[in-house]
C-alpha cells in the first residue's frame, strides 16, 4: 500500500504526511481503521517509534482516534488546527508567531484557572503539584521541562470537568507545545527568569486550590503577561535561533494501534 521513506526530513514527519494525504483524499475514509503498526513499520520501512510519533501527530490534527483494544480510527473531517510554522519566513515571523500563541493561552487559560479554582477535586490537585514538581524535576537534570510545563496546564483544564475546554487543549496540543518550547527556551537564558516562571506556577496553582476563581484567572493571565514581556526582550539573536527550535511530536499519547500483535 504504501512505499518506504527515506530523505532529509523527519522520518515521523513523512509518515504523517503520507497517512494524511491517504486520509485527505479518501483512500482511507471515516471509520475506516488504520493498518496497524507491525504493517506500516513493514510497508514503510521506518521503527515502531517513528510510526507512534506519526499517529500521535495525526491524532493532535483531529484526523484520527485511537480506540482502546481495538486500532486507531479516522474521524470525520474536519477544520485543521493551527500551525506554527505555517508561513514563517524568518525570525520576526517567528516572534509574531509565539506572541500570538501568547496572547490565546492568555485567553483560555485565565479562563481555565478560574473554572479550575471553583470545581477541582483534590485528586486534580495533586496531578498539579506532581506537574510542577516534574518541572522542576526536568529542570534540575538539565532537561527543558516542556513536557512537564504542557502537562500542568492540561491537567488545569482538565479539572474543569469541560469537555470541550479540554478537546480544545488536546487540538492544540502541537501549536501550545511549539509555543511554550519557545517560551521556556527563552527562560532557559536566565536563571531570574526560570525562578520567576516557578512562583508564577506556583501562584496560579495557590489560587486554584484555595478555590478563588478571580485570583486564580489573574495569576494565569499575569503569568501570560509575563512570559511575553519576557519574549519581547529577547534579542534577534535568540529568535534566529528559535528559527530551528525542533518541535517535538505529543508521544505521551496511549496510542494503541496492534490489538493482534505483539510487542
Amino acid at each position: 500500500m504504501f512505499s518506504k521513506v527515506s530523505g532529509p526530513v523527519r522520518l515521523a514527519d513523512q509518515v504523517a504526511a503520507i497517512l494524511a494525504e491517504e486520509i485527505e483524499s479518501g483512500r482511507l475514509a471515516e471509520g475506516d481503521k488504520l493498518p496497524t503498526e507491525v504493517a506500516l513499520v513493514k510497508q514503510l520501512g521506518v521503527s515502531r517509534t517513528v510510526v507512534r510519533e506519526a499517529v500521535s501527530r495525526l491524532r493532535n490534527a483531529g484526523l484520527v482516534e485511537p480506540r482502546q483494544g481495538l486500532g486507531v480510527f479516522v474521524l470525520p473531517r474536519r477544520t485543521r488546527p493551527l500551525d506554527l510554522e505555517a508561513d514563517t519566513v524568518g525570525a520576526t515571523d517567528t516572534k509574531a508567531k509565539v506572541l500570538q500563541i501568547v496572547e490565546v493561552r492568555r485567553a483560555m487559560e485565565g479562563e481555565a484557572a478560574s473554572l479550575a479554582a471553583t470545581r477541582a477535586a483534590p485528586d486534580d490537585i495533586a496531578r498539579m503539584r506532581q506537574a510542577l514538581d516534574a518541572i522542576d524535576a526536568a529542570v534540575a537534570s538539565g532537561g527543558d521541562g516542556v513536557d512537564e510545563d504542557l502537562a500542568f496546564h492540561r491537567s488545569i483544564a482538565e479539572s474543569t470537568g469541560n469537555t470541550v475546554l479540554v478537546s480544545t487543549v488536546r487540538y492544540l496540543g502541537e501549536v501550545l507545545r511549539s509555543g511554550i518550547r519557545v517560551t521556556r527556551a527563552n527562560e532557559a537564558r536566565r536563571g531570574d527568569f526560570i525562578e520567576a516562571v516557578r512562583q508564577e506556577h506556583h501562584a496560579i496553582l495557590a489560587a486554584i486550590e484555595t478555590g478563588d476563581a478571580v485570583a486564580a484567572r489573574t495569576a494565569a493571565r499575569r503569568h501570560m503577561h509575563h512570559a511575553a514581556s519576557r519574549l519581547q526582550d529577547a534579542d534577534d539573536g535568540f529568535w534566529t535561533e528559535a528559527e530551528d527550535l525542533d518541535v517535538d511530536l505529543d508521544v505521551d499519547v496511549d496510542v494503541d494501534m496492534d490489538v493482534d500483535a505483539g510487542p
